[in-house]
């Protein structure tokens, strides 16, 4: 009955597929599958006993408590206009450069990603302000997408990341050093994607006009002051939430919960913190801590019935006997992750998948080892979820986009941003000191 494990996974997939909630297509694919393996007496339904431990051992877990953290900062971020002034200032300033606008929605999405955390605020967020702009002042509109989509996903692996914090709890090593390790893969990326812009207005001016001299009024001791008075808050912030926790001062979850404070302070300075306001951003905090924690439950049970038919034991036989060792098992669990970020969100891929590769990971890399492994991960869901035809970052961008931006404009512009994050992925895959070594000067 070695068969029952695997097939637990295509009917979960063909659920998906169909459009039903992750949550409740988890938990219906446990509830018929178990009975199957009852009425086949090949599982012991008293292991759903355990299913309330394991619920409440969720709930009880500190770490996992960062994330309504997190989101709440996020959306508070998003409501405070400190995405607006960034990006009408980081305009300014790089503005007198070709590409520099370009440039300016990079830097100021991996400024983003540093205080949100969250991927899809950081996209429609880009893809509301600086999209018209761009358009209006001439760039072409497939690099125009294309970096929108591109900086908006560096929310995956600068920190502070939600994706990084549900991936250390899964692969069970500290969200510090999780954070300390994908800081310089994510600087990485963001400066790829500038040096492509550069080369771009060089080869291609003609794709990347200069702004009216008439935008560049602001110069001099005004432009200095303004990029301090815009530039200082979220960077106090991000000194805050990263900081607390780089140098042992702060939890995860303690960082979290003063970076939320911080937004909410921001908010309140930037005169957009109302009754309304925080209304919406409880609202949306709410939903979406509510969506993790059903997808909990759901993959729970799903994980207890998987385990129970001897699932993990047959896809960990698979795994260690694949050829080519630590190559060939890195080659599957990438492409089997990099397959499943069209399909389901992060969550779902870091509570189904990230268990059942963690074991060997740690067998094959030593625990060390799993930090490097964690931003692999980070990094190649970055890459999926860019990826056409169902990259989320895709559909994030669409829903804001104007009319006269279709969908095969989004597709094409974001190609060559997909190349530069393979090639840094290959770059972190073939160089570990990438990852390790801030994380060994905090050993």
């Amino acid at each position: 009955m070695d068969w029952l494990g695997p097939s637990m996974f295509v009917g979960a997939l063909v659920l998906l597929s169909l459009g039903y909630p992750v949550a409740f297509s988890l938990g219906g694919v446990a509830i018929v599958f178990g009975l199957i393996g009852v009425a086949l007496d090949v599982f012991n339904p008293a292991l759903m006993m355990a299913m309330p431990q394991r619920i409440f051992g969720v709930m009880n877990n500190f770490t996992l408590l960062a994330i309504p953290y997190f989101i709440f900062m996020g959306a508070m971020l998003q409501k405070s206009g400190i995405a607006e002034n960034l990006l009408e200032t980081m305009g300014q300033v790089f503005g007198r450069i070709r590409g520099g606008l370009a440039i300016a929605v990079i830097t100021v999405g991996a400024l983003l990603a540093a205080t949100t955390g969250v991927v899809a605020a950081s996209v429609v967020t880009m893809g509301l302000i600086s999209l018209p702009t761009m358009l209006r002042y001439g760039y072409n509109k497939e690099l125009s997408v294309g970096v929108i989509a591109a900086s908006g996903t560096l929310g995956q692996i600068i920190p502070p990341s939600i994706v990084l914090v549900v991936l250390a709890d899964q692969l069970g090593i500290s969200v510090g050093d999780l954070f300390v390790g994908s800081i310089v893969p994510g600087l990485l990326m963001a400066g790829v994607f500038i040096i492509h812009v550069v080369v771009i207005s060089m080869a291609r001016p003609d794709l990347v006009p200069s702004l009216p001299s008439e935008l560049l009024a602001v110069k001099g001791l005004a432009l200095l002051s303004k990029v301090v008075r815009v530039m200082i808050p979220p960077l106090l912030l991000i000194v805050l939430v990263l900081g607390s926790i780089f140098f042992g001062v702060a939890t995860p979850t303690e960082a979290g919960a003063m970076g939320a404070v911080g937004a909410t302070i921001l908010a309140l300075c930037n005169r957009q913190l109302s009754r309304q306001a925080l209304r919406d951003v409880c609202d949306r905090t709410l939903q979406t801590t509510s969506m993790v924690m059903f997808i909990l439950i759901g993959s729970t049970a799903f994980s207890l019935v998987f385990r129970g038919l001897r699932g993990d034991q047959f896809i960990y036989d698979t795994l260690v006997q694949l050829p080519g060792g630590q190559a060939g098992f890195l080659l599957v669990s990438m492409l089997t992750i990099f397959v499943l970020g069209f399909f389901i969100s992060f969550f779902e891929i870091a509570f189904i998948v990230v268990p059942l590769f963690a074991p060997i990971a740690e067998q094959l890399y030593g625990f060390g080892g799993l930090v490097w492994y964690g931003v692999i991960i980070g990094a190649n869901m970055q890459t999926s979820f860019l990826t056409p035809p169902f990259g989320f970052a895709l559909f994030y961008l669409r829903g804001v986009a104007p009319p006269d931006i279709t969908t095969g404009t989004i597709y094409r512009g974001v190609v060559p941003f997909i190349l530069l994050q393979l090639v840094v992925l290959i770059l972190i895959i073939l160089f570990p000191l990438l990852v390790n070594y801030l994380p060994s000067l905090g050993g």
